[in-house]
């Protein structure tokens, strides 16, 4: 057997190099705590999926009947979706309908996994993107002082957390997003799979005791160093990299689908997610969204849909246990569209939102919010869907009923007048009784508080 020697510098190299790949997975001063760890905690897990640019919600959820279903297609002669024949919308009731892109989502919604949440949204008025997305991350509209994002606040003040959690927050993706702002516990990971000790391939084992030798002591930072060399190791030793999607789960192509992959294989890792985000751009569509329910808009509705009820089939486990009885995932985006469509088949900015709300513990199966109408007088600026619902209240009602978080004026400073909405089921209530599992086809200006 042949020997290799090392020089003291470089075997420092290399574990500079594992360190310095650590940190390039934004493994700072982690907060750390032990797998399967539970007692009296709280296990639920909150998924924040955003949809950078503005989504259409008006070709989301549209009126398929009545006065507002006239205003509709008087609107959008090109862009609107159909009530009958090829394209035409899925029916959710007697009044509305959803994009026939979003397929994948209506066993969900018909069992009562998926709520729908209409005219909701950022009650500031902007239509600047960035001013929108910050004031919804940060949790503050209108300000944009704030150092720590809204679900960095909740993660300081929620009162049933372990007192150290191994990976309690992560951002799929390469960033970590503004809602985390200002937390040192957060994850940004594209892969599990990259997640791993990098130091040289000969002399790692070696490496990885001298690391841990260096981080021997009591203090934050050598406890730190410590847990992430466990994180790795715990990682690592489950083979990320060869992950099969349960129930037939089939992700879409794309960063989307591989992030949402990413999500749900950190959750049955047990090493006590809590949090998640995920971005979903491209939604700015001024030009060319495509007429109908086809084109662009619609791919991208497919390619959402797709990938949320993947996550679900991939996290429905059965029974009590199941990992979808703990998960709750809602979609945001940081404002809708103009009611009239432009000249070059597109929307411009607009106001009133659409929000999605997915779980095992949803109160799901129908449609939530006050519906302002579509007349001129009902519209926000006589252009835009008006916003009746805060989208605080939706996030807050998250926090106090799954979370187990009621420190309101701390995660959403200012907010006031919080009511429920029955959206999600209390952790205090019984379970329900499970539905049977969805698998997926192998192809496939007065705002109420």
């Amino acid at each position: 057997m042949s020997s290799k020697k090392l020089s003291r510098r470089q075997f420092l190299v290399g574990c500079s190099s594992a360190i310095a790949a650590m940190a390039g997975a934004r493994l700072t001063s982690l907060a750390f705590a032990n797998p399967g760890e539970s007692g009296a905690y709280n296990e639920d897990i909150l998924v924040v999926v955003f949809l950078r640019g503005g989504w259409d919600a008006m070709n989301v959820v549209m009126p398929v009947s009545g006065e507002d279903r006239g205003h509709y297609e008087a609107a959008r002669s090109e862009l609107q979706v159909p009530v009958s024949g090829e394209g035409a919308a899925i029916h959710l009731d007697n009044q509305f309908g959803m994009h026939p892109a979003m397929a994948p989502l209506y066993d969900l919604y018909t069992n009562k996994n998926l709520a729908i949440v209409q005219a909701a949204g950022l009650t500031s008025d902007t239509r600047s993107h960035f001013d929108a997305m910050q004031y919804i991350e940060l949790g503050t509209p209108g300000q944009k002082s704030a150092t720590t994002g809204w679900i960095t606040r909740h993660l300081e003040s929620a009162p049933n957390l372990p007192p150290s959690i191994l990976l309690p927050a992560l951002s799929a993706g390469n960033s970590q997003t503004m809602s985390l702002l200002g937390s040192y516990e957060t994850v940004a990971m594209d892969s599990p799979g990259d997640f791993s000790f990098t130091g040289d391939w000969y002399y790692k084992d070696l490496q990885r005791a001298a690391l841990r030798n260096l981080y021997q002591g009591d203090s934050w930072l050598f406890q730190a160093g410590i847990q992430t060399l466990d994180a790795v190791d715990l990682i690592e030793s489950a083979n990320p990299g060869d992950y099969t999607p349960a129930n037939g789960a089939v992700y879409p192509g794309g960063s989307f689908g591989s992030n949402l992959q990413t999500i749900a294989q950190m959750i049955k890792l047990d090493v006590g997610l809590r949090v998640a985000t995920i971005d979903l751009g491209g939604w700015d569509t001024h030009e060319g969204q495509g007429d109908g329910s086809e084109g662009y808009f619609a791919d991208l509705l497919a390619n959402l849909s797709q990938g949320m009820a993947a996550l679900y089939t991939d996290l429905d486990t059965g029974g009590a246990s199941s990992y979808t009885s703990r998960m709750t995932m809602v979609v945001i985006s940081e404002f809708g569209r103009r009611l009239r469509e432009n000249a070059n088949h597109g929307t411009d900015h607009g106001h009133g939102s659409t929000m999605l709300v997915l779980g095992g513990q949803v109160n799901g199966g129908q449609l939530y919010g006050d519906w302002p109408g579509l007349g001129v007088d009902q519209l926000y600026d006589r252009a835009d869907l008006a916003v009746s619902t805060d989208y605080r209240r939706i996030l807050s009602e998250i926090l106090i009923s799954r979370l187990g978080n009621s420190n309101l004026d701390y995660v959403f400073p200012g907010y006031q007048g919080y009511q429920p909405m029955g959206l999600v089921r209390s952790i205090d209530e019984p379970p329900p009784i499970l539905n049977q599992k969805i698998y997926l086809p192998g192809v496939m200006r007065q705002v109420e508080p």
